[in-house]
């Protein structure tokens, strides 16, 4: 029994064999690009600041994603030493900038955010940017940076201390408190890659933890499209996918992405609460 899931049991047999043929992330992964409709996105953000209301790309991405997964609890399973299981939270990881002392951001550091199943986009838009600004402080130190700090109090026994956490995450003997600090043990990674102003990437799932999805956003670019009889450029974010094929079928994945470009072209759906919470 895990702190963070329970085993997914009376699978189909096919899905139980999966994870010992595939029974390494790296084997399991796939790569999916998905462009989003720039101009639904930007003018909700606009039309929320406007009213006096903070919000902004990381915070509509991860509401549509939230709100996909209360409906499909699928997507909130992992893998560990080849059998499936099923997170009992949602949680969200992502990278974000520490300033220098000045007004220089540098010191990048991520930060782990819990949410309840059902919450809205003003409630997840509401943690997700009083995260951000105490992590930019250089004082402040969330739980990743504390555990790593204390790990690092002992380089010369880095390596044994990284063997032994990872053993007793395979066998299900990682303390509560390890597996609440680290950011590999997710839900969800995001990396927010139009921030510093790059392309998207397609970027790995970790070995190490439960991460099963990692979607990075990259920056806009403008796509040629016929609209009325005639070419048009549209604005688009690109958006690389990674996921773990071993924690549901091609079918619910398929099914997952056309509800999540749903949301994100209508945000304003995401303003009520869940009215129903589908469970494992």
């Amino acid at each position: 029994m895990r702190s963070d899931g329970k085993r997914v049991k009376n699978l189909k047999p096919f899905f139980e064999i999966i994870p010992y043929i595939m029974d390494k992330r790296v084997d399991s992964m796939n790569f999916v690009k998905q462009e989003l409709e720039a101009e639904p996105i930007e003018d909700y953000i606009r039309d929320c600041r406007t009213k006096g209301i903070k919000m902004n790309h990381l915070s509509v991405l991860v509401a549509a994603y939230l709100r996909v997964l209360s409906q499909n609890p699928e997507l909130n399973r992992f893998v560990i030493n080849k059998r499936i299981y099923a997170r009992n939270h949602f949680c969200v990881s992502f990278v974000t900038l520490k300033r220098d002392g000045g007004d220089e951001e540098s010191e990048q550091t991520v930060v782990k955010l819990r949410f309840a199943l059902d919450e809205d986009i003003f409630t997840v838009s509401e943690k997700i940017h009083k995260a951000i600004a105490d992590n930019r402080e250089q004082t402040f130190d969330n739980n990743m940076d504390r555990l790593l700090r204390n790990v690092m109090r002992m380089p010369w026994l880095v390596s044994f201390v990284v063997g032994l956490i990872k053993f007793a995450d395979r066998h299900n003997i990682l303390p509560a408190s390890v597996i609440e600090g680290s950011p590999f043990h997710t839900s969800l990674f995001v990396t927010n890659m139009a921030s510093i102003r790059t392309n998207y990437i397609y970027h790995h799932i970790y070995e190490f933890g439960t991460t099963s999805i990692f979607i990075a956003l990259g920056q806009p670019t403008k796509n040629l499209v016929m609209k009325d009889g005639e070419v048009v450029e549209k604005k688009v974010f690109p958006m690389g996918v990674v996921t773990d094929e071993r924690i549901c079928s091609g079918h619910c994945y398929a099914n997952c992405f056309k509800q999540f470009a749903k949301y994100l072209k209508e945000p304003a759906l995401l303003e009520q609460k869940a009215e129903q919470v589908v469970t494992e």
